[in-house]
């Protein structure tokens, strides 16, 4: 490139989201029309954090975990810093101060800061405020760091925790998972397959209150039960208590006890109370934060026109939307698929702003996601509102009903329940039903209609089930990868150049890296390819 100064970009943070940025950055990098710098606070390779849970477990090895080579950024011209702290930024100099004392400069600045796993207030537990005032106080070592737990006690969100997983995880040994989202249920599927006497506690009614009804969070509780985890519901913990060790005299982790007066004995104790935005430079700062670090949709801060933030940090609002109470509306999706579509959105716009064009591509219309559990004999899938029940008065929106259907067999571990508008898909739950969900996942991502008679999309999984009935699964357009927005014909372009695996066809368009739920249906399209002769077997 001739004519035109490099602009110097900075990225924060070297995780899965900043990882797809900087992927997209390179052709701009090897062309000199953009001069990249790369902060990221641990010295592992961008690494899949979905799937650190199968990690710790032994289910994964490193290489199914890694998503992008530091040789590969630093080949094609771009410097890139591993096992760096990023303790401010100067947005008067426009530049940015590393632990080390280096300052950098920047034109502009991506922050892909991530999130840290949420500490519960529990005695016993420590765990550091990061608003301004602590940060006044405290100053730059707690920026970019994470709270300090007790030997026993762990969250699971890095290497690091997972290689303490890994010491503690044997047959016989007793794991206490804090809290039922689908991270943590999850892990507990594995640790229980894996031989450990498993033990899920959460203060509400249902596992995955956020993505379930009682119908749904009921049937998932006795199936959870079934597969060898304990589940205790409406137990709020309180404290940690704790042993001596007769060997090294230190002390660590014996108990969890919970405000109705139990205490649950253990080896080890997870954390996986949800995880909140790293924003803590932003603070330090002064930029705008509320549950992230507040950006327009075009991912730039309301606070200054030269800094970005994508991810989980990132929290999208429309300037100007602030509550009467001083809140912001919305927040950071917690989901990789979303943080990966801002990142390739805004690569897109820095190659274009550093080559001096316009860039008039809309931000991406984030759709309303689809939540999947997975795991051996349990299969979980659950989108949209699923809220109403069947028995709720007539609700009735622009002249269009609202209409309930729902199905459950607690007995074998199976529920579906299906709310529609004018006979469209607005949100369901379904559990234990694989092949139901999946044609309720096509559904739902068409905006279809589903039929008359909804009980007919419970044969799906019936015993008369053949493929050819849900032939619409494998329409060219349709996707199978949510995360990385892969089509059927994409993968099937994938297969006829010789990718013949799950692992291959990864590899050649991305499907399946996310959160790996759609794996097993790459596989049974790979199965009809190879039945149909169209790739080798």
């Amino acid at each position: 490139m001739t004519g035109r100064t490099p602009m110097r970009v900075i990225v924060v943070g070297y995780g899965p989201v900043g990882a797809r940025l900087v992927d997209e950055l390179l052709p701009s990098v090897r062309s000199g029309a953009i001069d990249l710098t790369v902060i990221g606070a641990e010295t592992a390779e961008a690494y899949n954090r979905v799937l650190v849970a199968e990690y710790a477990v032994g289910n994964a090895e490193w290489d199914d975990l890694v998503l992008h080579s530091a040789d590969e950024v630093r080949s094609a011209g771009a410097r890139i810093e591993l096992g760096t702290r990023l303790v401010a930024i100067d947005r008067d100099a426009s530049c940015v101060l590393l632990a080390d004392g280096e300052r950098l400069a920047y034109d502009r600045l991506v922050l892909a800061t991530g999130a840290r796993a949420n500490v519960p207030t529990l005695d016993g537990v420590e765990r550091v405020s990061r608003d301004e005032r602590s940060l006044r106080r405290l100053g730059a070592g707690i920026v970019g760091a994470d709270d300090v737990l007790p030997r026993g006690v762990t969250a699971l969100r890095d290497l690091a925790d997972a290689e303490r997983i890994r010491e503690a995880v044997r047959p016989g040994s007793r794991v206490i998972v804090l809290g039922a989202g689908v991270l943590g249920l999850e892990f507990a599927l594995l640790a229980a397959r894996a031989g450990a006497q498993t033990c899920v506690v959460h203060h509400g009614a249902v596992p995955m209150p956020r993505n379930l009804d009682t119908g749904g969070g009921t049937v998932l509780a006795q199936t959870l039960r079934r597969t060898g985890v304990a589940v205790v519901a409406h137990s709020r913990a309180e404290a940690v208590v704790f042993r001596t060790d007769d060997d090294d005299g230190e002390r660590r982790f014996d108990a969890l006890a919970t405000a109705d007066g139990k205490h649950i004995h253990g080896d080890l104790l997870v954390l996986s109370c949800g995880v909140g935005a790293r924003s803590e430079l932003a603070v330090a700062a002064g930029l705008t934060t509320a549950s992230g670090i507040v950006v327009t949709p075009e991912l730039r801060s309301w606070s200054d026109p030269a800094i970005y933030a994508i991810g989980d940090c990132a929290h999208v609002a429309v300037p100007g939307d602030a509550r009467a109470d001083g809140r912001i509306p919305g927040g950071p999706s917690g989901l990789i698929g979303p943080g990966w579509r801002q990142a390739e959105w805004l690569a897109a716009r820095l190659t274009s702003m550093a080559a001096g064009l316009e860039h008039g591509d809309e931000p991406p219309a984030e759709r309303p996601a689809v939540v999947m559990l997975k795991g051996e004999d349990v299969d979980v899938v659950a989108a949209g509102d699923v809220s109403p029940d069947p028995w709720d008065p007539p609700a009735v929106e622009a002249g269009e009903r609202l209409a309930v259907a729902q199905w459950a067999d607690p007995e074998h571990g199976r529920y579906v329940k299906m709310i529609t508008r004018a006979g469209i898909l607005e949100g369901f739950v379904s559990v234990g039903m694989p092949r139901t969900s999946a044609e309720l996942t096509l559904l739902f991502e068409r905006g279809g209609e589903l039929p008359a008679d909804r009980s007919l999309l419970l044969r799906f999984d019936g015993p008369d089930y053949t493929a050819d009935a849900a032939a619409d699964a494998f329409a060219p357009d349709s996707t199978v990868c949510w995360c990385n927005g892969v089509s059927v014909a994409q993968i099937e372009a994938a297969a006829a150049d010789g990718n013949d695996t799950v692992a291959c066809i990864g590899k050649a368009t991305r499907a399946g890296t996310g959160c790996g739920g759609c794996k097993g249906r790459i596989g049974e399209l790979l199965e009809r390819l190879a039945d149909a002769d169209e790739v080798p077997v």
